[in-house]
């Protein structure tokens, strides 16, 4: 089965100011990002503002990225949400469209027991065919239901087709034990940008990025570099991937991420309320702090 690997962009949603997908910029998003040289995409997750799109925008987005990537990189759709049902919809639906595999993160508010995280992610597992891939995707901070290493060991022996975990929480003692799942032959990805190049010396393989939905050129390169076994490339890009992700406030607001999108070039749109779009004041002070890197870093020929 196809599985992540290398620079997994968590892809951004452009919205509309009347809160609809705009979806010729979200097709500009995706070739910017395929141009730029990811490895793969991965729409509808949490820098794609997931929980505040309703399933039939999700899946609009969903379609829209595989079609306009054409198999040109590896597309997974994530589908996580809090209710089973919704999650089982966007899991049939991204393997309907030719996806190439799915992410389901944990169900979020309700503290869950681990027999219930199980039970939850075996029932998605089982409602996909046995050769489309799933990973899950563990982010505690924000879900409170944190996946331990003996839940994805149990999920993964008993469903073949989930794959592997992404982990968006920075505990290398954790990543350490999700790499043991399966004699090692769980795919793990973090969910850091900065822990890009370590990641992958400790044998993960891949970063699912938020940072490389905005400036995936550094990114890019570290993958690049390390893969050529450069490590002075590899040191160079990593502390310019670093300033990057310290000035872009580490994904913590989609509307800084789209501004700055936007000061690119890219149509990066609006957010999706309740989120608010940056201040005039914040647009002029991201313009000055990223004037440097726009500069540095033209866009392909052809993008918009």
């Amino acid at each position: 089965m196809k599985k992540m690997y290398g620079v997994i962009t968590a892809m951004t949603t452009p919205f509309r100011e009347d809160g609809q997908v705009d979806l010729a910029a979200l097709e500009t998003m995706t070739e910017f990002l395929i141009r730029s040289g990811v490895d793969c995409l991965y729409p509808c997750g949490t820098t794609g503002e997931m929980m505040l799109m309703t399933p039939e925008q999700r899946e609009d987005v969903a379609q829209c990225v595989v079609r306009k990537a054409a198999g040109r990189v590896t597309v997974f759709i994530h589908v996580g949400a809090i209710r089973q049902e919704e999650t089982i919809r966007l899991a049939r639906h991204a393997h309907k469209i030719g996806a190439d595999g799915i992410g389901v993160v944990s169900p979020s508010f309700f503290g869950l027991t681990d027999r219930e995280l199980v039970e939850y992610y075996c029932k998605v597992a089982a409602s996909i065919p046995a050769d489309f891939p799933m990973y899950l995707y563990n982010i505690p901070q924000c879900t409170t239901n944190d996946l331990s290493p003996q839940v994805c060991a149990e999920v993964a022996g008993r469903c073949p087709n989930v794959i592997g975990v992404k982990y968006s929480y920075c505990d290398m003692h954790r990543t350490l034990d999700y790499l043991q799942i399966r004699d090692g032959r769980f795919s793990v990805l973090v969910g850091f940008d900065r822990l890009l190049y370590p990641a992958l010396e400790l044998g993960c393989d891949g970063c699912v990025s938020g940072v490389s939905s905005v400036f995936p050129e550094p990114l890019v390169e570290i993958y690049r570099a390390f893969k050529a076994e450069d490590k002075e490339a590899v040191k160079k890009a990593m502390w310019l991937c670093n300033d990057i992700v310290v000035k872009l406030k580490s994904g913590s607001r989609m509307s800084i991420f789209k501004d700055v999108q936007t000061l690119r070039g890219l149509p990066g749109g609006h957010t999706q309320a309740p989120l608010l779009d940056v201040t005039e004041e914040e647009h002029r002070e991201l313009e000055e702090l990223f004037d440097a890197y726009v500069k540095m870093f033209p866009l392909p020929e052809g993008i918009c």
